[in-house]
């Protein structure tokens, strides 16, 4: 899986469409699922994202100074390849999985 998502991260076009698809079957999936309404849907997923992105960002991040590698006039700390795709398409991942996870969750706490 890991190799797939790196084929797709190469082509901005492909990666933009993945991610897509990904978020419209999670929301798709949590209304028909467990009927929840496509505003609350959105608005749920779209703050479930930003989360899991946070969450996801550090994963993987080698500095400059690691790797031996400091760009002049930059931070030694700033990430040497910060794989921005990749890490959209696995937060996208991610995120459905939290957000359906957290639709199921709902009618249990009375929501």
């Amino acid at each position: 899986m890991t190799n797939a998502i790196k084929l797709l991260a190469t082509s901005v076009g492909a990666s933009t469409g993945v991610i897509l698809a990904l978020i419209i079957a999670a929301i798709v999936a949590g209304m028909q699922l467990f009927g929840v309404g496509i505003t609350g849907a959105i608005a749920l997923y779209f703050v479930v994202w930003w989360i899991m992105l946070f969450a996801v960002l550090p994963f993987g991040v080698r500095s400059q100074l690691e790797d031996g590698d400091v760009v002049s006039g930059s931070e030694p700390g700033a990430p040497a390849a910060p794989l921005l795709v990749e890490k959209a398409i696995w937060t996208t991942i991610v995120a459905g999985l939290v957000f359906l996870l957290a639709v199921a969750l709902m009618p249990l706490v009375g929501l």
